[in-house]
């Protein structure tokens, strides 16, 4: 569907109400089903929930998952039951891990469709009415007063003292103004003043409007469409653990083929019991216990997050922080504290008093001489009086700002202060839009006083005097010196007030009044986010700034947060980049680390152009404006407390404190989770490597199979099965951001740790042999026993190898991971019952040894991990 109308915000309303057959008295009850007939309903159109049973099936889609269904079957044909129920009991898991991530998961457009409001007043035939506000058409005349929402976008017909608070599709912390007027095309979404918005809130004022957009035309239903068009792609993790399947499969699969054609032609075995044999080698080689141990890896990871206040909603974002290249953060709750904290005073013949604490907490302390402090004494009174609002904490321990967050500032100053509303209020005027600010008619000491605060330009319009440090009027003739104080404290990026009062007696408003002083308020940023931008540069990691603030002020505070670089002050705005062709806005957003006054649908396309360019990008936000690109970014990171439930669903992790620096703790736990997963795989893979390596090159020599594919089994279940979870808790060493970010290319297994590979199996499969063709004499099984002994124990040595693949296990301190300590105590004392209890060692078909016989061959087994230690002394002793 086309566009209702294009750019109401260029024409008159009058225009606006005849495109739409509509007049101030509104539509009449036919042309209402009309328009419905024609539009529809306003509302998000809610997408049909999939079966849980689809849901289900998708979990089997998997390739690790068809390997693992073809060892079943195998093992069932061969009557390896036990193997059946073990792998069976794995591949369940797994999926129920996976249904539960994925049922929980996609909400955003249900989400989005509970933001409409429920009921909203009109009027239709001149009557002022209430109705649904699923009712709503184009052409309705919206009636909004002070503390509605917003139920459609429309173009305003009439305002008085109205202001909106826009911040969940802006990104703008402060209530923008609005009035009638005509505006041009080329102008940024944030700076339409004379039209009001779907999902926004009347902060105060009333409002007459007429709706030009209704559901899926308004902004937010444009933000819906394209959350709905929106495809993730496999994540990182996924990709690799996919890769890492099919070359196990193949591993598997070309080992037992080898193995099927040795029996054959080294043995001389009949057809039929080498193929059995090759389909029992097929089932041991297969790392059955690899899904599991990647989901716990994940687990863990998304566990540690949980513990620093980083969300994971979807567990396969924790390994893909490690890759993150690039973070696309919003300013306003993320990077600053979304609280205007007045932090400088001024008063004619003083210096600046500066004033410290942050936020709405009413705790703070004035810095300056204490004649200047005494001096601006009067600008406290009018903070404390000036304002209508205040400030409560709600059930979960947050401040809760009823009024203008602006005022509420104000508020916070006369408490610093130690001012409350002592005096006596006679008359409150809000906040007038057309004369730019308010006033508070006060009894004190028998007098009438009118405190005034308002937008400086209009306060000095009419102030005619101010005084000295004695009291003594001073008339204000020249300003200039007001206005240079102004200027200069815009330009540190602060939002100026000017505070005046006056003696009413009989005379007119306006009209003789005193100058008091000036204010400066700012958004402060919050406490570590520099070090945190400083800890991202340190680690290979872009910040970029993309909001809807205003250049001046994104840009000050990218320069106040170290997000800015020397010679990379570059800001552009939604407008420069819109003008751009591909190749001038693909430069553009290589260059520049501050991108001001965005749209959702700008967000979006930057986020696009930094993928297409290569990047892994993480993007933060917590509005509605935010949805569609933390739906299209690798990593989509919302907001706990401020962030809209929108923003939440569409993202893969979420703020729990709204920090910036939270994000720089995930990326180093997605580090963390990429090596602890490399670690275990590289186990795991090692294990199976001297498994089949040793069946076959048994087989070639001449002598009968080493270990049946239950002894095989048991190795991976029990030896494996502990010391691979317990590699998995792993807490990294501490330099994991001194390094670049993981190539999102990089696989789990690389070229790197080919060396350890070809050292562990040498080792591992040449004392299996040895100790098979050794023992052999005294029966088949005896040797088996002696074989299992030193295959498992080389096993357990070689996971106290992989607990540090850049440096030497001593180094992080042996007994330093508890639990990789309990799983080789538990490991140890299960191979030793299974092969003393006689019933175990019956199943197992396991002989007795002697104690000295153990002893030797589980000593011999630490050759594996001394030997790979000598090796990485040597290959990283220049680092």
């Amino acid at each position: 569907m086309k566009k209702i109308l294009k750019a109401p915000h260029t024409l008159p309303y009058q225009e606006v109400l005849k495109q739409l057959g509509s007049s101030e008295n509104g539509l009449e009850p036919s042309e209402v089903l009309e328009k419905l007939h024609l539009f529809g309903k306003n509302e998000i159109p809610e997408p049909g929930k999939k079966p849980i049973w689809k849901i289900i099936l998708k979990q089997f889609n998997n390739l690790m998952v068809y390997i693992l269904l073809v060892a079943v079957l195998i093992s069932f044909l061969t009557q390896h039951y036990v193997d059946v129920y073990v792998i069976l009991a794995i591949i369940l898991i797994n999926v129920g891990i996976g249904f539960i991530q994925e049922y929980r998961a996609e909400g955003a457009l249900e989400a989005l469709k509970n933001l409409l409001v429920q009921r909203c007043k009109v009027i239709r035939s001149g009557i002022l009415q209430t109705i649904n506000a699923t009712d709503l058409v184009p052409g309705d005349i919206l009636v909004l007063e002070e503390g509605d929402n917003v139920p459609a976008d429309a173009r305003l017909i009439y305002s008085k003292n109205a202001r909106i608070t826009e911040s969940s599709l802006t990104g703008e912390a402060v209530p923008v103004e609005k009035f009638d007027t005509i505006l041009p095309d080329q102008i940024a979404f944030g700076d339409k003043s004379n039209m009001v918005w779907k999902s926004t809130f009347v902060t105060s004022g009333s409002i007459k409007a007429v709706v030009t957009a209704t559901g899926l035309q308004t902004m937010i239903g444009e933000i819906a469409s394209s959350l709905r068009e929106i495809n993730r792609e496999q994540s990182s993790f996924q990709k690799k653990t996919n890769k890492l399947a099919r070359q196990m499969a193949l591993i598997a699969i070309g080992s037992a083929l080898v193995l099927f054609l040795v029996t054959i032609f080294f043995q001389e075995i009949p057809l039929s019991e080498s193929f059995l044999i090759a389909l029992a080698a097929l089932v041991a080689t297969i790392p059955e216990g690899l899904p599991a141990v990647l989901s716990i890896v994940l687990a863990i990871g998304s566990y540690r997050m949980s513990k620093k206040n980083a969300i994971i909603r979807e567990m396969t974002a924790t390994e893909s922080l490690g890759s993150v290249d690039t973070i696309i953060t919003d300013k306003t709750g993320t990077l600053t504290q979304n609280t205007m904290t007045i932090t400088r005073l001024w008063m004619p013949e003083t210096n600046d008093v500066r004033v410290s604490g942050e936020g709405w907490e009413s705790i703070g302390q004035f810095h300056g001489s204490k004649e200047d402090i005494l001096t601006i004494e009067q600008l406290f009174e009018i903070a404390a009086h000036c304002h209508n609002s205040s400030i409560e904490i709600n059930e979960k321990g947050q401040y809760q700002i009823t009024g203008d967050p602006t005022e509420a500032a104000f508020l916070v100053l006369g408490n610093k202060a130690g001012k409350s509303k002592e005096l006596e209020i006679l008359e409150d005027v809000a906040f007038n839009s057309e004369l730019k600010y308010r006033s508070t008619l006060v009894r004190k000491e028998g007098k009438k006083l009118r405190f005034y605060l308002g937008a400086p330009e209009a306060i000095l319009s009419i102030c005619t005097h101010s005084r000295d440090k004695e009291g003594n009027k001073i008339p204000l003739k020249d300003k200039s010196f007001i206005e240079d104080k102004l200027h200069l404290w815009s330009e540190e990026s602060l939002r100026v007030l000017a505070l005046a009062q006056k003696e009413e007696e009989n005379q007119k408003e306006g009209q003789e009044l005193e100058f008091v002083g000036l204010a400066g308020m700012i958004d402060p940023p919050r406490h570590g986010v520099f070090d945190a931008v400083k800890s991202c540069h340190e680690a290979g990691i872009r910040v970029i700034m993309a909001t809807g603030d205003h250049a001046s002020t994104a840009l000050s505070i990218g320069k106040e947060v170290g997000i800015v670089k020397e010679g990379r002050e570059k800001v552009f705005s939604e407008l420069e980049l819109s003008e751009m062709d591909p190749e001038e806005f693909d430069k553009a957003v290589q260059e520049a680390d501050v991108f001001s006054r965005l749209t959702p649908m700008m967000k979006l396309k930057i986020a696009k152009s930094l993928q297409k360019n290569g990047s892994l990008i993480a993007m933060t936000g917590d509005g509605v404006n935010d949805a569609p690109a933390l739906k299209q970014a690798n990593i989509g990171i919302s907001m706990g407390i401020m962030g809209t439930d929108v923003a939440k669903d569409a993202s893969m992790m979420v703020l729990a404190d709204d920090n910036f620096a939270t994000i720089v703790r995930a990326v180093e736990q997605g580090r963390i989770v990429f090596n602890n997963a490399r670690r275990t795989s590289f186990f795991l893979i090692t294990t199976n490597f001297a498994e089949i390596f040793t069946l076959i090159l048994t087989v070639m020599f001449g002598l009968p199979v080493p270990l049946t594919a239950t002894q095989i089994l048991w190795i991976n279940i029990v030896t494996d099965g502990f010391c691979d979870k317990a590699l998995a808790t792993e807490k990294g060493k501490g330099n994991e951001l001194n390094s670049p970010p993981i190539d999102q290319k990089e696989n789990i297994i690389n070229k790197s740790i080919l060396p350890f590979l070809i050292i562990s199996s040498i080792i591992m499969t040449s004392l299996a042999i040895f100790a098979f063709w050794w023992h052999l004499p005294h029966g088949v099984e005896k040797a088996r026993t002696l074989t299992f002994i030193s295959l498992a124990f080389s096993q357990l040595f070689n996971a106290i190898n992989m607990r540090n693949l850049n440096g030497s296990a001593f180094s992080l301190g042996l007994f330093s991971n508890k639990w990789l300590n309990y799983a080789l105590l538990v490991s140890v004392l299960i191979t030793v019952l299974i092969i003393e209890i006689p019933v175990l060692s019956y199943a197992f078909k396991f002989q007795p040894v002697s104690f000295w016989e153990f002893l030797l061959w589980a000593s011999l087994s630490s050759l594996v991990f001394w030997a790979t230690e000598i090796f990485k002394y040597f290959k990283f002793r220049a680092s």
